[in-house]
């Protein structure tokens, strides 16, 4: 019988928080059971620390799928602004090395690489979107395609007027309103 990992007194409370949430959102999750992804969260520790930083940068994360495929949960960053420790980034490494004055912190991409999780793509950002009103007075970049992104560009969204518009922008450019959204497979 192999052992069952032990689980610190942080990840116990993060299940804890996430169980909460899971509990007080169910039209996020139909059809899933909190015990399964309890399960699935308690063999895969690593996961745990990313779930940890989507919440420490107040992100929110829930599960809103499940993928039959590939046996995963799919936990996406669920607080109705961009997540705030997330914010006033560029799009990229390229961009923030492109600045030569007023440099943020990080950029997003490089973030998301630092939490193990993967930004939100246009599609996934629509389906979070029909599960509630998000980004009423912020903004998410989401994953830019690769033509778009050599040419300088990079593409984030938002809800306005009951509706979900994607952008464009500069990649260096950031703003104190606009961060990403995350999804993490676990």
């Amino acid at each position: 019988m192999k052992n069952k990992p032990q689980l610190s007194s942080e990840q116990q409370e993060l299940i804890k928080t996430l169980k909460t949430r899971f509990e007080k959102n169910l039209n996020r999750h139909e059809n899933i059971q909190w015990k399964d992804v309890q399960k699935k969260l308690e063999s895969n520790p690593e996961k745990l620390w990313s779930l940890s930083e989507m919440e420490k940068t107040e992100g929110e994360p829930d599960v809103v799928g499940y993928d039959k495929k590939t046996d995963e949960y799919l936990f996406i960053d669920c607080s109705l602004e961009s997540p705030k420790g997330r914010r006033s980034l560029c799009y990229d490494r390229d961009a923030l090395n492109s600045r030569k004055e007023n440099k943020p912190t990080n950029s997003a991409v490089d973030l998301a690489n630092e939490i193990g999780i993967e930004i939100l793509d246009e599609k996934q950002y629509r389906e979070l979107q029909s599960l509630g009103n998000f980004d009423l007075k912020t903004s998410s970049w989401v994953k830019t395609p690769d033509e778009i992104r050599k040419l300088g560009g990079a593409i984030f969204c938002d809800r306005r007027y009951n509706t979900v518009f994607l952008y464009h922008n500069g990649a260096e450019s950031y703003y104190a309103a606009r961060g990403f959204r995350g999804v993490l497979k676990v």
